[in-house]
């Protein structure tokens, strides 16, 4: 299969220009190693090739040779790998000599130096629409955070075709699947998880069933503000299991270090009403299909219950955002207060400039939807904080227009990078 191009490619190549080594991070299967190969000069397959552990203890600069970038596969394996690496780059007084890929972070037991000046980071995500051929990309991440208003975009997506995107998911291997064969791979890849990657990545046997009942319960919350305790009696309640909240965080840890999941932090702002900011993060599965794959859960399951999939469909677009918005020089939050008043999305670029989304997978929501976003522009503290560049809200089976409020609706087929 012909490889997929990635909007990462660009960010790859400007950081290899800037860096001695660039350091790729992802979930397991989310195109990393393909994405590198295809600048790299040469490969080290560091859990492949059985010689490694015999070279790491007596020749480590031998596993450096090689025509750069040198792209060294799973690098985590033998963490010392970064110490060997950091001095290279400072030996060789050259940009673009390394590019590092790993599906977990070392253990924060493990002793590493700062890269600071000699590595940059890139984190890699599941494909989005406009990857997979979904969205046209007319409306863009670009144009939203500089204040351009759109055109009507009518670019219909059906209701069954977004469930049906929801349960493939954005993995590569997945290009093309139906949705029994995406069920099929999805939820092996959840059985593995539980089964083995959980305990390699602590080097701890962990319990698959504990594991399972976790990653049910993060998937019934996914896309909302929920803390241990709540995590703790709703596995207790729904999967009649007793688990312990240290043992919650522990797997938690797990999960965050193999890039499963991923937190939405709130947003750090200033505000002139007597409400105060919640600051505990939103969780979501580095891919919305886990989600549906750790329920078990199939299209009918999502056409019953619109509710919830609405709640995906938030995860979906909030996957969506993160990687136009990383493209653009942002970060993607929430807001919500003490009063209850909520927004789903802030995109922030590192100069201040944002924007502001609310997700809603129909149409009857838009005016709720509006009242929320100009009702966030009034009670920011406008000495401190700049005005938003837009207000948008992303919908599924609706169309793209600027409405006359001056809020931009945009359908998730049409938005891009």
């Amino acid at each position: 299969m012909s490889y997929a191009k990635r909007i990462i490619d660009s960010e790859l190549e400007r950081k290899l220009n800037a860096s001695g080594a660039v350091l790729i991070r992802g979930a397991k299967s989310c195109g990393k190693t393909e994405s590198a190969k295809q600048v790299a000069g040469s490969i080290l397959e560091v859990d492949q090739d059985e010689q490694i552990a015999e070279l790491m203890a007596t020749a480590p600069k031998r596993l450096l040779i090689g025509t750069t970038p040198r792209l060294i596969d799973e690098w985590q394996e033998q963490p010392k790998l970064w110490q060997y690496i950091r001095h290279e780059v400072d030996e060789r007084k050259k940009k673009g000599q390394f590019i590092l890929t790993g599906s977990s972070n070392p253990k924060e037991t493990v002793k590493m130096h700062s890269g600071a000046g000699r590595f940059t980071t890139l984190n890699m995500r599941t494909m989005t629409w406009q990857e997979m051929g979904f969205s046209s990309g007319k409306i863009s991440m670009k144009n939203l955070l500089g204040g351009a208003t759109i055109d009507s975009v009518d670019e219909p997506t059906e209701l069954e075709f977004i469930v049906e995107k929801i349960i493939i998911g954005g993995f590569p291997t997945l290009l093309g699947a139906t949705v029994s064969e995406a069920m099929d791979l999805n939820r092996s890849y959840i059985e593995l998880l539980a089964e083995i990657d959980m305990s390699r990545v602590s080097n701890v046997k962990r319990d698959p069933i504990k594991v399972r009942n976790v990653l049910r319960s993060l998937a019934r919350n996914t896309a909302t503000i929920v803390d241990v305790t709540t995590l703790a009696a709703d596995i207790n309640e729904k999967e009649n299991s007793d688990i312990s909240r240290p043992t919650i965080f522990e797997y938690l840890d797990a999960l965050n270090r193999l890039m499963i999941t991923e937190e939405q932090p709130a947003w750090n702002t200033h505000i002139r009403s007597s409400a105060s900011l919640r600051k505990s993060p939103k969780r979501h599965f580095t891919d919305v299909s886990l989600s549906v794959a750790a329920l078990g859960a199939d299209k009918n399951t999502l056409l019953e219950n619109l509710k919830f999939t609405g709640f995906l469909f938030e995860s979906l677009a909030t996957h969506e955002l993160r990687v136009y918005a990383q493209a653009n020089d942002a970060s993607v939050y929430y807001y919500r207060d003490s009063s209850g008043l909520e927004v789903d999305s802030i995109v922030q670029k590192y100069n201040g400039d944002w924007a502001a989304f609310e997700i809603k997978l129909g149409t009857g929501q838009f005016d709720e939807a509006a009242h929320n976003l100009t009702k966030l522009v009034e009670v920011l503290d406008k000495e401190k904080v700049k005005p938003p560049k837009s207000l948008n809200i992303i919908t599924g089976t609706g169309m793209s227009y600027t409405r006359a409020d001056g809020i931009n609706v945009i359908s998730i087929a049409s938005l891009g990078v």
